[in-house]
C-alpha cells in the first residue's frame, strides 16, 4: 500500500555567517508522520512553485508549519516575506484543488490571515501550556475532528488569533483559557488550524488524527 504523500511547508533560517537563506524542518515531523504511515515530503519555499509540487509530488495533505512571524505583523520575529508569499499561493492552490491542508502554530494565523481574519499580540502563550476547551461543531467536518477537551497543549506563539478575528471564512473551534481561539475549521474546504504543536511534547495521537480525518473527508461532505 502506498503511503500518503503529505507535504511540509519549512521555516527560513538565517545564517549570516554563510550569505545564506535556509529551508528547514523539525526532524520531529518525520518521526511523527512516519510513526503514522504517512510520507513527509519537505516543500522548499520558492513562490510560483506550488502547483509544480502539487503533481510532482502526488500530495494527499499539506501542513503549515510554525516558525518565522508574517512578514507584516508589527515587529515580527524572524520574517520571511518569501515564505509568506509561497505558502499563500499553496493556500490558494490546495483550495482550489480541495486538497486538505492543516495549519499549526504560525500556519493557522496564515490561514486566519489569508481568510480574512485577524492576528494580535498574545500574553502567555510562549512556553506556556494550557488547557483547551471546545465550542460549538458548526458543520459536519468539525464534528469529525477528532480534537476534545484536553487538559494541557502546548504553546510557543506571541501572536494569536482573538475571539471575533476568525474572519468570515473559518469558524472557531476551540479556545485558550483567556478566550483566544486555539484551533479553527474553513467552512467548506477541508482545512484545519491548530495553535499548538502536534510534533512536540506533550504528544498526543488526536493530532495526527485530525489530520487523517481531513484526508478521510468525502468530497462534498463538508
Amino acid at each position: 500500500m502506498t503511503r500518503p504523500r503529505i507535504g511540509l511547508t519549512q521555516r527560513v533560517a538565517v545564517v549570516p555567517s554563510h550569505g545564506e537563506r535556509r529551508d528547514c524542518l523539525d526532524q520531529a515531523w518525520a518521526e511523527l508522520l512516519l510513526e503514522h504511515d504517512l510520507l513527509p515530503v519537505p516543500l522548499p519555499n520558492r513562490p510560483g512553485s506550488a502547483a509544480a509540487y502539487l503533481d510532482a509530488f502526488g500530495l494527499q495533505a499539506v501542513v503549515f508549519t510554525g516558525g518565522n512571524d508574517l512578514a507584516h505583523l508589527p515587529n515580527p520575529g524572524e520574517p520571511a516575506p518569501e515564505r509568506d508569499a509561497f505558502e499563500r499561493e499553496l493556500l490558494d492552490v490546495c483550495a482550489a484543488r480541495a486538497v486538505p491542508t492543516l495549519g499549526v502554530c504560525r500556519g493557522m494565523q496564515l490561514m486566519v490571515d489569508h481568510h480574512g481574519g485577524r492576528i494580535v499580540p498574545v500574553g502567555g502563550h510562549v512556553a506556556a501550556p494550557h488547557e483547551l476547551r471546545l465550542v460549538a461543531e458548526h458543520t459536519a467536518l468539525a464534528a469529525r475532528l477528532p480534537l476534545g477537551d484536553r487538559e494541557q497543549v502546548n504553546s510557543f506563539h506571541g501572536s494569536g488569533v482573538p475571539a471575533d478575528g476568525v474572519g468570515a471564512e473559518l469558524l472557531p473551534l476551540a479556545l485558550a483559557p483567556d478566550g483566544t481561539v486555539e484551533a479553527v475549521v474553513h467552512r467548506t474546504l477541508p482545512r484545519c488550524g491548530i495553535m499548538w504543536h502536534p510534533e512536540r511534547a506533550p504528544r498526543d495521537s488526536r493530532d495526527v488524527d485530525i489530520l487523517l480525518a481531513l484526508l478521510a473527508e468525502p468530497a462534498g461532505a463538508r
